[in-house]
């Protein structure tokens, strides 16, 4: 472990959450040095919808990798960049009714929202854009002037301007009472301008998995289209699945202008983010907006081999959604027996708040030493996150539950968290 304390940067954080070093992975397991097996609910934060090193993935990797198959290619055309393109059409775009165009802005996924925050500005004549609170967009200058996160937007070091915070959808009030406050929020940021675009999640991820209910997101959507402004979709943690449908926001039946995908896409890790756009607002002269690695093409090969077997029918989808009532249910009886508020959702993407800021570390640190991988989310690090692998075993979720459901009693003692 000495190396990475003299050489790393002391940016690095999850290393300091998980105190160990991993050699391999497989599916929902990492092992480390030591051989001790770890449960991981963790995911990549979002990156590895299918787990570690899915065999038909890198079966398909392997075969590129000693064919001689191009790995940089910049924005030429290639053959695995052609049969991706082919896969993402026939089997998520069209079957959707979507038409979008596919731009490849570069390797992470704040290289896609930066190419959607500079592309609505391009098409609007317009700069001042709207994110919402508790939101999570990247670290690069652009996409942190729309997160709402004051510690990392203070690490900036700069102002960041032309953007303007809104409050999210509320549970706490009824349908109407939150779209009303909605469309208020949206008049007032717009009252010095009209907005370039509105970025959302449609369910925030870093931010403490919060949902957005469809008649909210459909009272975005009209908005926006009535007022000229792009709608910008984040999906980029949770989208490919990971809360059932491929894109998040497809229960509320709302197609938006842009969308921002990135994290497991690939299906294997590795980098790779795409800006997806309307036809018409494809308006980028050549060049206009580029990068070294926006073209990695054995990222090509396993995105496309993972829309193959994953999204050619509705299995997935369906096997997401049942493993998700399960998730559901459990955090819920862990939630009642310690007096903690219930957890939030949808699909495989769950979080259940504490008590306290620090209280979920706790909770993620005692469930580490146990054998589970989990993350902290929310402003104060107040929620458990669970990211399981879509392609998580049933006895492993169950396995991870229990993890946890002891980890939450050790933490909250004989006492009750909240009245």
């Amino acid at each position: 472990m000495s190396v990475f304390a003299s050489m790393e940067s002391e940016v690095r954080s999850y290393s300091r959450a998980w105190p160990t070093v991993f050699t391999t992975a497989r599916g929902a397991e990492l092992t480390d040095e030591d051989g001790r097996v770890h449960l991981d609910f963790f995911a990549g934060a979002g990156a590895l919808n299918y787990g570690h090193n899915p065999p038909e993935l890198k079966a398909a990797l392997l075969e590129y990798l000693t064919g001689d198959g191009i790995t940089h290619g910049l924005d030429m055309h290639t053959a695995a960049k052609g049969v991706f393109l082919e896969r993402l059409r026939d089997l998520v775009l069209r079957p959707r009714g979507m038409d979008h165009r596919v731009q490849f802005p570069g390797p992470g996924g704040t290289n896609a929202v930066e190419a959607a925050l500079k592309l609505a500005r391009k098409v609007t004549g317009r700069r001042t854009v709207g994110y919402f609170e508790r939101g999570f967009h990247g670290m690069t200058l652009g996409a942190l002037a729309i997160t709402a996160n004051p510690a990392k937007r203070a690490g900036a070091g700069v102002p960041l301007p032309h953007t303007v915070a809104m409050p999210f959808d509320d549970t706490a009030d009824d349908n109407e009472q939150a779209v009303t406050r909605l469309i208020r929020s949206l008049e007032a940021a717009s009252a010095d301008g009209p907005l370039a675009a509105v970025v959302v999640e449609t369910v925030q991820g870093e931010g403490g998995v919060n949902p957005a209910r469809p008649a909210w997101l459909r009272a975005l959507a009209s908005w926006t289209r009535a007022h000229g402004t792009l709608l910008v979709a984040d999906d980029i943690q949770m989208g490919c699945g990971r809360t059932g449908s491929f894109f998040s926001f497809e229960p509320a039946g709302i197609v938006p202008d842009v969308i921002c995908l990135s994290k497991s896409i690939s299906g294997y890790g590795m980098p790779m983010a795409l800006t997806l756009m309307r036809p018409e607002y494809d308006v980028w002269c050549p060049g206009e907006h580029n990068g070294t690695f926006r073209g990695y093409n054995p990222a090509f090969v396993t995105a496309a081999r993972a829309l193959e077997v994953h999204w050619s029918d509705g299995a997935l989808a369906a096997r997401t959604a049942m493993l998700g009532e399960r998730v559901r249910r459990s955090l819920t009886d862990t939630a009642q027996r310690h007096g903690l508020r219930g957890p939030r959702g949808r699909g495989l993407a769950w979080g259940l708040p504490m008590d306290r800021p620090g209280a979920a570390r706790d909770v993620c640190d005692t469930a580490f030493r146990a054998g589970l991988l989990l993350e902290t989310a929310g402003p104060q690090d107040e929620v458990v996150k669970l990211l399981p692998p879509l392609t998580v075993a049933e006895d492993q979720l169950a396995q991870g539950l229990a993890i946890l459901d002891e980890a939450v009693a050790a933490v909250a003692g004989d006492r009750a968290l909240v009245a």
